[in-house]
């Protein structure tokens, strides 16, 4: 009795490809099989060992025009089983139709959409003027440094001719879904401090604590800052605040050894409207304000802001948003409060929408009992189908 749709659903929730030791090679086997069944093209793409980009591919009529491509990521984030009604991998059903399995969410719902609608739309008979492709990528929740930051440089993603791409949204609980254009440039920066040492029985001077302190002390006194402004502006959402948080600790050896060096490190995420390079002057300034022997380093520095065109005017948007238009869909156009891999391929100056079509649905990526309900699930092919119908029909540009 259950449709066919969520059970390959279910069957791509069980193959477990969480970090650190996601098995990417069971993935790409489940999904090139659906591929061959759907007659899409496969291409294979290693972008380092181990770490593989699946291509599946369904031709357009007119293969010079530029492509629409329907992002996606195979890995998942770790799970803490015991904080779990079921256990995360078994995709159990409960008797309401929800879902549960690390993924459901975040986002082997997407990539299991997009195959469905296009076999819904292949065995209509529909064929459309645009070559649709579908990457299914690795490494997108450790950075997308082994994956999707990788494969934009390759001859193989040149190939594709992009001109317009889907990847991931955001689930929302209300009846409005989240469209993003833009995201945050994740910034993670670490301080050191260096100080005095000697013994823990001593008020010595200048110890690296107290610098630390005083770092802390500016990154969480603006970080309080960004919050109350998000608290106090309902036209706001997380998208527009640049948020902060310290998120590791490091020093010391002995409770009575004073360390002669200490460090924080800190999650930045900052909105296409930021000045990046002022910004980096502040955190210099908040260092400088800390004392001599203080210094500060980047993890992870995306100094991209690019963001995709939401007029009217613009070909890509107006089909997309026609379609919302025409199946009444409420959006609230975001710029997304995180990071995905839209942010690598906005770098490389394609046009990207972040979209989940998840709405009275709980936000739970990367929380404990992750959940999809059937019904959502199968209405977001319903929607992808008419999306896909709606971008793979835009009539050729000027520069095509």
């Amino acid at each position: 009795s259950e449709d066919p749709s969520v059970t390959l659903f279910r069957e791509y929730l069980k193959i477990d490809t969480v970090h650190p030791k996601p098995d990417y090679d069971a993935a790409v086997r489940f999904l090139e099989c659906v591929g061959t069944d759907l007659g899409l093209a496969c291409q294979k793409v290693e972008v380092c060992q181990g770490c593989v980009v699946l291509v599946l591919t369904w031709q357009g009529t007119n293969p010079r025009l530029r492509s629409i491509l329907l992002n996606s990521h195979t890995d998942v984030v770790p799970v803490f089983e015991e904080h779990w009604t079921y256990p995360p991998f078994e995709a159990v059903k409960d008797s309401q139709g929800n879902i549960y399995a690390r993924g459901a969410q975040d986002m082997k719902c997407v990539s299991i959409q997009y195959l469905e609608a296009i076999r819904r739309l292949k065995a209509e008979g529909k064929c459309f003027p645009r070559t649709i492709h579908l990457t299914f990528v690795p490494d997108e929740e450790m950075g997308g440094h082994k994956g999707m930051e990788l494969f934009v440089q390759r001859p193989e993603f040149r190939a594709l001719n992009v001109g317009f791409a889907l990847d991931e949204g955001l689930a929302s609980p209300s009846d409005t879904f989240s469209v993003f254009y833009g995201e945050k440039s994740p910034w993670w920066v670490k301080v050191k401090c260096m100080g005095s040492p000697g013994h823990g029985s001593r008020f010595i001077s200048n110890t690296a604590a107290e610098k630390l302190h005083k770092v802390i002390n500016s990154f969480l006194t603006f970080r309080e800052s960004e919050k109350q402004r998000l608290k106090s502006d309902s036209s706001l959402t997380l998208g527009d605040v640049t948020s902060l948080n310290m998120t590791m600790l490091e020093g010391g050896v002995s409770f009575n050894v004073v360390p002669s060096e200490m460090a924080a490190g800190f999650d930045i995420r900052i909105p296409p409207t930021v000045d990046l390079k002022a910004f980096e002057e502040q955190v210099a300034m908040w260092c400088r304000g800390a004392g001599d022997g203080v210094a500060y380093e980047f993890i992870q520095k995306c100094m991209d802001q690019h963001v995709t065109s939401t007029e009217e005017s613009d070909p890509w948007w107006k089909a997309f948003s026609g379609v919302c238009r025409d199946m009444k869909l409420k959006i609230k156009l975001e710029i997304f409060p995180a990071a995905t891999d839209s942010r690598y391929i906005r770098a490389v100056r394609h046009p990207a929408i972040g979209f989940s079509p998840m709405n009275r649905t709980p936000v739970l990526l990367h929380d404990h009992n992750e959940f999809l309900n059937e019904q959502v699930f199968l209405r977001g092919i319903d929607i992808y189908a008419h999306l896909l119908s709606a971008l793979a029909s835009v009539s050729p540009l000027p520069a095509e």
